[in-house]
């Protein structure tokens, strides 16, 4: 695993100029050294896709701001969409709602996707701390090796992560809604109208990809999960996870459902809505258990499959 680092390392320098983003300091090794290290990776980034899907804009964005379930409660789905999408991930499960109201088509591609299970195992293949993390890409089921990290990684399937999609492209719906921590937005080429399946979820406000990256939803649940998956370790170039952040499967499930979740019981309810994981963690002290069902207007709607 440090070989591989090491290796991603020593070639940031001549793949800088390509990337969309201005690439670290690297340490100076040995000539003989540098021959070794270069060699190791020298297959990812030969040859590497010009049409990738990626967030272009400064690399400077903010750090984890400010929490998306803080600012929505779990009701605050059904205001602008009947439906919600529910991700499992190896790091937890993220809810978000959709903004039909301000970019329809994209939602409806999204849910199609979804409802086909064409999301189910692909795994986040692009990471940058405080900015994005990528996913979408169905190039992304395979690449890793045995023990899910880059170690003994499949070097074809890799290099093409960040090129899939659903073989078709969709057009843009840039709109007024920020890009703000937890929020859903569409990946694309240089061309505006070249979405397609690969998404990206904002770790904190990005101004810089107001209106020029279509938003459509934002997370109502799962920010620790967020932020877990945020902060995963990456090689550059590419900004490839070291170790598989998956994406399970994603569910469009009814936006009464979020109510009647097993893994919200014991959260305090109130008139607006069910409380936030922020709010019960400063009500609640350290070690506390948690207190027994007591909102009558929880669902009994549950999973299947």
């Amino acid at each position: 695993m440090v070989r591989l680092i090491l290796c991603s390392a020593m070639l940031l320098a001549a793949a800088g100029s390509s990337m969309a983003f201005a690439p670290a300091g690297v340490l100076p090794l040995s000539s003989a050294r540098l021959g070794q290290r270069a060699t190791c990776l020298s297959q990812l980034t030969a040859s590497e896709p010009t049409n990738r899907r990626e967030v272009l804009g400064s690399a400077t964005a903010a750090a984890f701001g400010v929490a998306a379930s803080t600012l929505l409660g779990a009701e605050s789905a059904m205001a602008a969409d009947s439906e919600i999408a529910v991700m499992q991930t190896t790091a937890g499960e993220m809810v978000f709602e959709f903004w039909p109201e301000v970019a329809p088509k994209t939602v409806e591609n999204f849910k199609k996707l979804a409802k086909t299970g064409y999301f189910d195992g692909q795994a986040f293949h692009r990471i940058i701390k405080g900015f994005v993390i990528q996913g979408g890409d169905p190039n992304s089921k395979t690449g890793y090796g045995p023990k899910g990290t880059l170690e003994n990684a499949d070097v074809s399937a890799v290099r093409k992560w960040g090129t899939g999609g659903p073989g078709y492209n969709i057009n843009a719906e840039f709109n007024e809604r920020k890009h703000e921590f937890g929020v859903l937005s569409m990946a694309r080429s240089a061309d505006p109208n070249s979405a397609g399946s690969q998404f990206f979820v904002c770790l904190g406000p990005l101004k810089s990809l107001d209106n020029k990256y279509t938003t459509f939803g934002r997370m109502i649940k799962g920010d620790e999960v967020l932020k877990t998956l945020g902060s995963a370790k990456t090689v550059k170039p590419g900004d490839y996870p070291i170790a598989r952040q998956g994406i399970e499967s994603v569910k469009i499930m009814p936006a009464q459902w979020l109510n009647g979740r097993k893994s919200l019981r014991g959260r305090k309810c109130t008139s607006e809505g069910a409380q936030t994981d922020s709010e019960r963690e400063q009500a609640e002290p350290e070690g506390a258990q948690e207190p027994a069902e007591s909102c009558t207007s929880r669902s009994s709607i549950t999973v299947h499959g």
